[in-house]
């Protein structure tokens, strides 16, 4: 299957056409926003930095003043990337928080987005081998069964790691699995490693699996990414109501940098099922604060420029995507200021 047509259809493109022409003259009434979701006691809860942007009356109410209504809309974890694929080429959404991989190849199927607050330093990833495999390091897998969730953002990882020690991904037996199968895999002995997301820790704790590398011990450009996208045509067309979205976002973030709120920012995130002794693994090492960081630097656009030839060498996508477009740091420059908060990440 291509990953291009599994995240966004021909089929869709049809009604972004169509409906291209007579949106741009209506006036706004809504601002929706896509953001990961999870079921939590029959009532959805959202993820990270959303969940205190939806608490915080202040977006909702600036909006208001100028007639326009706030919607959230909840994605699921394991379908992030193409939910919000599909609903930005239908124009159902304005803004959305998600991965790179996604992003970039819809963009190269030419719906246009932009990367306007960046998410953080990004989550590590982890390489996971059974309790007693001799393995100490991904070369010793090559030619064994190793378990990938494809298209997700943590590819991107996975391919940085397998470049760095001259493999390739023909050197294993992949299989396309989702954290949770691949878990399940790795516990009944079905394969020979697994490359995923902090559930490493889980797998450690109940001892069916054994962490034998992390993205801890790579550049920063390694790690998984989310961001806030943008719609460009409504970035363009709203630039008012998109930095209040900004704005409102490094309001959460700096909120949830501040060490005096770590532990309740870290039992907000364990809402998602992800215990707090994972979680606290998950950033164990590493600057609080660094984890809150909106800055479009230097690094941030080296992921991104290397998520794109990567997208292209494995044809994932066939058009190129200027990372320089995809790029657009002015809402952040503006909301530091306008929260006077210029000093505040470097």
């Amino acid at each position: 299957m291509k990953f291009s047509r599994f995240l966004l259809s021909p089929l869709l493109m049809l009604g972004l056409l169509a409906s291209s022409a007579s949106s741009a003259a209506e006036p706004l009434k809504t601002v929706r926003i896509a953001t990961v979701a999870y079921s939590n006691a029959g009532k959805i809860t959202f993820n990270g930095p959303t969940y205190l942007m939806d608490k915080d009356p202040w977006l909702k109410e600036q909006l208001a003043q100028r007639g326009v209504e706030l919607q959230w809309v909840p994605a699921a974890t394991a379908s992030v990337g193409t939910f919000v694929n599909e609903e930005f080429a239908n124009k159902r959404i304005d803004f959305a928080f998600y991965g790179d991989l996604p992003s970039i190849i819809l963009n190269a199927s030419g719906v246009a987005t932009q990367l306007i607050a960046a998410g953080g330093i990004g989550n590590n990833v982890y390489l996971v081998v059974p309790p007693d495999s001799t393995a100490t390091s991904i070369d010793d897998l090559k030619g064994k069964r190793v378990a990938l969730h494809r298209g997700r953002p943590w590819e991107l990882s996975f391919a940085k790691l397998l470049e760095s020690r001259n493999l390739a991904f023909d050197d294993f037996r992949l299989f396309n699995l989702n954290p949770q199968a691949g878990g399940a895999a790795l516990s009944a002995g079905r394969i020979d490693g697994l490359f995923t997301l902090s559930d490493a820790f889980l797998l450690e704790d109940k001892k069916v699996g054994k962490i034998i590398w992390s993205s801890k011990q790579a550049p920063l450009d390694w790690k998984m990414r989310a961001e806030l996208f943008g719609a460009k045509d409504f970035i363009a067309q709203n630039p008012e109501v998109t930095q209040l979205v900004v704005d409102a976002y490094l309001k959460a973030l700096k909120w949830a940098s501040q060490d005096e709120h770590k532990a309740e920012y870290i039992a907000l995130l364990s809402q998602s099922g992800q215990p707090q002794s994972v979680l606290l693994r998950e950033v164990q090492g590493e600057a609080w604060k660094d984890h809150f960081s909106p800055l479009i630097n230097a690094t941030l656009r080296q992921h991104y420029a290397d998520g794109i030839a990567y997208s292209l060498q494995s044809k994932l996508i066939r058009k190129d995507v200027n990372v320089d477009n995809l790029l657009d740091d002015r809402f952040v420059k503006q909301g530091l200021k306008n929260l006077n908060l210029t000093e505040e990440w470097k």
